[in-house]
């Protein structure tokens, strides 16, 4: 059941939001823009060109619409063959991406048999995971098409402060069962909360708080509240309904596990991987990992 909703809610979601963030994605200098790169260890394009320099086949494992597919096929070399799939956008991302040479998109299941797309030499597999009924095993799925010397990128959600995944569990139990507009309704008005919040443009200093996993900082008022109490999500960079599709997009689905970089380290162990770059930040854990030849 958890499976069937999950599938149902991004199929709507990307149906109803085919270009979501896909021009801030490929802005340069974009916040969307900066958090992929840096998260993977790049500080700048010319350093995101640099990591995709030398890989002749990349895949893009949970292309979704296409944004992240098209941003690899703009800095990987020229003859770079870049492959996305998905299992319930493939069709939105083929739209998005039609037109582009030596690029294509396939409709699969990252539990699924994967062994007719071959082998790459980078895959790209982030924002994705958590969403899979079991992560580990799509993860060593996933690497199984890693060829020697191969790189393997993924990111999926942190465990986060107590309170925020009380929030977190507490909304997703209320509306996932939820039709798409009615969810939508109910996001808005968290996205409201984080429009009026980051307004407010103002910080606070506050100390270690243990018991509530608070580490000692200065936050903007909206980042403080988003961090450790509630996901309320905004950018002005987006439209209200741009926004409004990211909040959905972390409390409708059902299947949307969270995890420690311990576990993800054990994973990337049991694949036979060294690992070459790992960063955590509030919101999730971006490993990266390479086949020995």
């Amino acid at each position: 059941m958890e499976v069937d909703q999950t599938l149902t809610s991004f199929r709507d979601k990307w149906e109803q939001n085919r270009q979501l963030a896909f021009s801030e994605t490929l802005r340069e200098g974009s916040d969307i823009f900066n958090w992929i790169l840096n998260r993977n260890g790049c500080a700048t394009a010319a350093e995101f060109g640099t990591w995709l320099a030398g890989k002749a086949r990349i895949l893009d494992a949970g292309c979704g619409n296409g944004r992240v597919t098209a941003l690899l096929r703009r800095y990987a070399p020229a003859n770079t063959e870049i492959v996305g799939i998905d299992l319930t956008a493939a069709e939105v991302a083929r739209e998005n991406l039609r037109g582009l040479g030596r690029l294509h998109v396939e409709q699969k299941d990252l539990l699924g048999d994967l062994a007719s797309l071959g082998h790459f030499d980078l895959i790209y597999c982030q924002e994705v995971l958590h969403h899979t009924s079991d992560p580990r095993g799509a993860f060593l799925n996933v690497c199984g098409r890693l060829a020697q010397g191969g790189e393997i990128a993924i990111y999926v959600y942190k465990l986060k402060a107590p309170i925020r995944e009380y929030a977190d569990d507490f909304i997703r139990d209320r509306i996932s069962q939820l039709p798409y507009e009615a969810a939508l309704a109910a996001m808005k008005e968290v996205t409201e909360l984080g429009k009026a919040l980051a307004e407010l443009n103002q910080k606070v200093t506050v100390p270690d708080v243990k018991v509530l996993g608070i580490q000692a900082g200065e936050y903007d008022v909206q980042r403080f509240i988003y961090h450790f109490f509630l996901k309320c999500f905004w950018n002005p960079s987006l439209t209200f309904d741009e926004n409004a599709a990211i909040n959905y997009d972390w409390y409708h689905p059902q299947l949307c596990t969270r995890h420690t970089l311990e576990e993800i380290e054990s994973w990337f162990s049991d694949a036979g991987l060294n690992i070459v770059h790992r960063c955590v930040d509030h919101y999730g854990i971006t490993v990266r990992g390479v086949k020995n030849a």
